[in-house]
Formats: C-alpha cells, structure tokens, sequence
C-alpha cells in the first residue's frame, strides 16, 4: 500500500525579496527538463506542453495509487473480506502519516525549484540535506509513538475485534519501513523539481514494479498473509529510497548531497515547513473524513458495518485510480499556467486552464460511466464475498454520480495553487470535506441510514464544485479583463 493520496500542493507564496508572480515564473522555469527552456513555456503550443509536462506525472500519480488496488486484490481473495476491512481502517492513519511526510516533501521541492530559479544554488543543496534529516527525525518520531498507542489509534479510527487484528498487523510493518517512506516521498519530489521529471516517474514505477513483483510472493507462496502484503510494500518502499539517495549521492548531477549541508537549519525548516502546511492540513482533514465515514459505517450498518468498511475501502481504490489521472494532469498544468501567469500572459495562462479542466472531465466522466455500467465486474476483482461484493456495488454506484463535475474542482483547486493563490485553493479544498462532507455524513444517514453514507460523498462534491463555480467565475474576470502585453 502506497501512501494515501491527495491533490499535490504548490505554494509559492513565500517570505523573501521577491514577488510571488517572479516566484511563479522561476519555479515554471526549475521544473523543466535540460531540455526544455523557459521561452518554450510562454510561446510553445498550450496543448503540447500540457501532453509533456503531464504524462510524466500520470503515469507516477497512477503508479503510486495500484499499490493500494494491488494490496486490496490480493488480500482480498488470498485472507478473506475482513482483510479488506482491516486495510481500509488503516487508510486515515496513513493518512495521518503521509500529513508530515508531504509537509517536508511538497516544501522542499517548492523551495528547491524556487532557489534552482534564483540560482541560488547553495541554498538548494542546504535544503537538500535539511529534508534528508528532517524526514528522519520526523519519521522516526512517528514510528515510536505509532507502535506505542498502535492499537488505541486503530479503535480511535473505527476498529473491531474482527478487524482490528489484520490492521495491526499490516501497520506494524509499515510503521517500522515509515522512515524510508519519507525520505523517497521527499526526496523525489526533490528530484522532479530539480530537473528530472522522467526520472522521478521512474522511480514510482520500480516501486510498484517491486510491490507487485513480491506482494503475491509473500502473500500466496509464503503464506504470510496480510503481513506478506506489507512486507511487500515495506521492500517497494526501500527500493524506492535506495534510487533516490543514489541520484543525489551523485555527484555528477548539479543537486546532490555535499558534506557540511546536512545540519539543520532554522531558516530553512522554517521555509519548508511553512509552505508545507498547505498539503499538511488537506491530509489531516481527508484523515479526519475518513475516521468520520469509518465510524458512521460502523454505527449505521449493523451486522455488516464491517462488511461496509471493507466496501469502501474497495470503492475508494477504485476511485482513487481514476482521480490519479485527474491528479497528473493537475500536476503538468501547474508549471504552465503558473510561467503564464508570471509572465501576465492571460491568454495562455486560461487557455491551458480550460484544456485541462476539458480532458480531466473527459475522464471522470468516462469513470462515471465505467462504474455505472460495470459496477459488480469492477469490485468482483476485489473479493468473491457477496455480501461485501453487494455493497460496494450500492456504493461506486452512488459515489461516482458526481464525477462529471469532480475534475472541474479539482483542476480548479490546483490552479489557484498555481497562480498564488494559496488561500482559496486550500479554502476550496477544505470546503468539500469540512464544511460540506463531514456535515453531510453526519446528518443523512440519519435519514437514510447507511445509504445516506454513501449518499453524503456525491453530494458533498456537488456543493463543493458549486461553491468552486461561484468563486472561479468571480476571481477570473479579473484575468480577462487585463490587458496581455505583446510577445
């Protein structure tokens, strides 16, 4: 199991010397390829670029969501549907997990792209070294205190005598490998910032590669069950901190590891850290959500709130696979409109926002459709549980029925991201999960029962994208009435 996911966060309003429309443009200019200039940016085909810059991240982004479709699949139908429920327990504490690592990771590669543009080459490397320590600290922090109150926080999060028992186990594992899950969370996102795109691709694709390859090893040939599950993903996981740490021990790339840049800095902690409460806080709000969902499965289905927790841990990867590719298209559009922005070329800046809100709809909505008309094919490959399997129908089923508007506000969350706007892109990202989500998961079931769980997720985002809708038409007339400058 990968870690969990969440819409990747650029947040380049920092406290330095420069503007944050000057921060936009170098941070464009740093995510490139050798390859590719900054001129390409402001005149090359909006289409073109958003195809380069986003295949890339596709394919990482989805890479990194099958470790989670892997998982379910093998465990599913090797140990049996508490399993599965098991796994889907664990999904907020990961969460909480991956709130830190993505705090240090999402910090870093913004202020590295940042420095790299500057030509501040120096201070790059001085964060280089500040992220390598600061994940071990805090990775190994929460390693500690995760084994100690392991089983208080499984219950705290919705477990049962019947789940509890495959959730630590899984967890154990992935506590002990945390820290080698930070370090490649963050040092690759270092790597994509600095130059390398492709290569930080790679190095999502040997994990899976590597998780698949062991998964049904450990699982079917040594028997080893949910534990084998884990132990897969703990060596994905090694491997994947093993070829990070070599690029950046070489010394033949321009950002590398130096001696005397690994003390820790304040000034550089606290840059990183500030810009990294963004993705800090929208994954312990989608830790929170889950706990919510968790607890109201449990409450309001009965004899089979474990069954149903088990469901939504299976809809959830199914889900999760498809909103990757909305997630890496988010991913390829934020260097674009951002160098676009910088430069006060409006006309580029909203034409590849409009491009890209057109194809990420083209796919949620091809998902809407999948799930509407294959519903118990999909979640058959899961488990051969009916009972588990007639739920998670009910809910892809009802989650999916507002995926036609879910890649709107989600390209929409990202490119106030990208423009600087750091406040409403967290404010409409929040919104979904605590002011419309976990309201609505509280008061319809209520009314509905446990339908009304699944109910609550399609309507929160309805609410959330109409929300986005009213803020977006408001905020972009103030780009189009602008005049753009002459090339």
């Amino acid at each position: 199991m990968g870690k969990a996911q969440s819409s990747p966060v650029i947040a380049p309003e920092i406290s330095n010397n420069n503007s944050t429309e000057s921060n936009l443009s170098q941070q464009g200019a740093a995510l490139l390829t050798s390859s590719v200039s900054d001129e390409r940016l402001g005149k090359e085909s909006i289409n073109r670029l958003l195809l380069e810059f986003a295949i890339p991240s596709i394919v990482a982004m989805t890479a990194t969501s099958i470790y989670n479709v892997v998982d379910r699949i093998f465990i599913g139908n090797a140990v049996g549907p508490m399993a599965i429920a098991g796994l889907a327990l664990v999904m907020p504490v990961m969460n909480l997990l991956s709130a830190f690592g993505s705090m240090v990771g999402a910090g870093a590669s913004s202020m590295v792209s940042i420095r790299l543009g500057q030509q501040r080459r120096e201070e790059a490397t001085s964060i280089l070294g500040n992220t390598l320590i600061l994940n071990f600290l805090i990775g190994g922090l929460l390693t500690i205190l995760g084994l100690i109150f392991l089983d208080d926080l499984l219950i705290l999060f919705g477990a049962s005598p019947k789940t509890l028992p495959y959730a630590r186990d899984f967890m154990q594992i992935i506590l002990i490998a945390n820290v080698l899950n930070h370090n490649f969370l963050g040092l690759n996102s270092i790597m994509r910032a600095s130059g390398y795109p492709k290569k930080a691709m790679w190095s999502s694709l040997l994990t899976v590669g590597v998780n698949v390859a062991l998964a049904p090893l450990f699982i079917f040939g040594f028997k080893w069950g949910i534990r084998g599950a884990a132990l897969a993903t703990a060596f994905a996981q090694l491997s994947g901190f093993i070829w990070v740490t070599a690029h950046f021990a070489n010394k033949k790339h321009s950002l590398h590891f130096k001696r005397g840049y690994f003390k820790l800095r304040l000034k550089v902690i606290g840059d990183i850290l500030s810009i990294g409460l963004s993705p800090f806080f929208m994954h312990l709000s989608a830790s929170l959500v889950v706990v919510v969902i968790n607890k109201s499965l449990a409450a309001y289905g009965g004899e089979q709130g474990d069954l149903a927790i088990g469901a939504y841990g299976i809809v959830n990867s199914v889900v999760m696979l498809i909103l990757m590719l909305v997630l890496g298209l988010n991913m390829g559009m934020q260097p674009v409109v951002g160098y676009n922005f910088g430069a006060r070329k409006n006309d580029r800046m909203l034409q590849a926002y409009h491009n890209t809100i057109l194809i990420a709809s083209l796919v949620t909505t091809s998902g809407f459709f999948m799930a509407l008309l294959f519903p118990r094919t999909i979640v058959s490959v899961f488990t051969n549980d009916p009972g588990m399997i007639d739920l998670s129908v009910t809910c892809l089923k009802t989650v999916v029925l507002s995926f036609p508007v879910v890649g709107f506000q989600m390209v929409t969350t990202t490119f106030f991201q990208a423009i600087g706007k750091a406040a409403w892109s967290i404010f409409l990202s929040l919104s979904r999960q605590l002011i419309f989500l976990i309201p609505g998961i509280i008061i319809m079931p209520r009314l509905l029962g446990l339908k009304g769980v699944w109910v609550a997720m399609p309507l929160g985002d309805f609410l959330a994208s109409l929300l986005t809708l009213i803020v977006i038409i408001t905020q972009i007339r103030k780009y189009r009435s602008k005049p753009v400058p002459a090339a």
